[in-house]
This record gives C-alpha cells, sequence and structure tokens, in this order.
C-alpha cells in the first residue's frame, strides 16, 4: 500500500452552509498525482480533520476522475450532529458508511412473481392456493 503515502490535496468549491439541513455542503476537488484515485473512506477522514468535525458525520459520493487522470471531482456533505445525518441521508448512503443495516427483501422479479400469483386468487376464498380447474374456452 505504497499508493496511500502519495499526496493528496483537497480544494472546496461551491462551499454552502445549509442551516435547514444541519449541514456544510460542497463540490470537492481532489488532486492526486501519481495516483488512480483517492477512496472515499481516505476522503472522509481528511475532510473530517479539514473541517474540526468526526467521520461519521461526513458524507461524500458522486467522484469522477477526469480524463488523463490525476484530478477528481465529487460532492461532500459534513452534518452537524450525527442525529442530522440519520434524519437527512437517504438510508442507501447510510448503509455504505456502516450507519444503519440493509433491509433484505426477496428479489424484483420474485416480488413480481409473488404480485402476479395473487392476482390469480383475487375474488375467490382463499384456500391452499388457487385451484386451475376453470379452463378457458
Amino acid at each position: 500500500m505504497a499508493d496511500r503515502e502519495q499526496p493528496v490535496t483537497l480544494r472546496t468549491r461551491k462551499f454552502i452552509r445549509n442551516a435547514l439541513l444541519g449541514r456544510k455542503q460542497m463540490v470537492v476537488d481532489v488532486l492526486h498525482p501519481n495516483r488512480a484515485n483517492v477512496s472515499k473512506d481516505e476522503l472522509r477522514s481528511k475532510l473530517s480533520e479539514l473541517y474540526k468535525s468526526t467521520k461519521d458525520q461526513v458524507s461524500v459520493f458522486g467522484f469522477r476522475t477526469q480524463y488523463g487522470g490525476g484530478k477528481s471531482t465529487g460532492f461532500a456533505l459534513i452534518y452537524d450532529s450525527n442525529e442530522a445525518m440519520k434524519k437527512f441521508e437517504p438510508h442507501y448512503r447510510l448503509v455504505r458508511y456502516g450507519q444503519a443495516t440493509k433491509i433484505e427483501k426477496p428479489s424484483r422479479q420474485q416480488r413480481k412473481q409473488r404480485k402476479n400469483r395473487a392476482k390469480t386468487v383475487r375474488g375467490t376464498a382463499k384456500t391452499k392456493g388457487a385451484s386451475k380447474d376453470k379452463k378457458k374456452k
């Protein structure tokens, strides 16, 4: 992991203090010459040091590396408290950061098949499954 020792520069643009959502939001430019890209985990820790908050209150997403490499641009949100983050941050990003558990549910196809099977018994007395005695003529 000699890659992590390479210098990384963070620059923030379009900084906005959003009091209603209890956060600071900004565009982050990451300069990383001689390095493919920077992990979001590393960016979260560096931003938390810069803005004097904890790593658990920082959310980074939407990073794109410029053609030719060396520079990436993305978005960062720094929440005032963990409560504000849990309240306003989308659930899938909280799962990414380990602050929420993923809701396990059957696959989309299985849900659709179950819905369509339930349609066949609509309006009939629900016993153990629908009997298919009625044939189309």
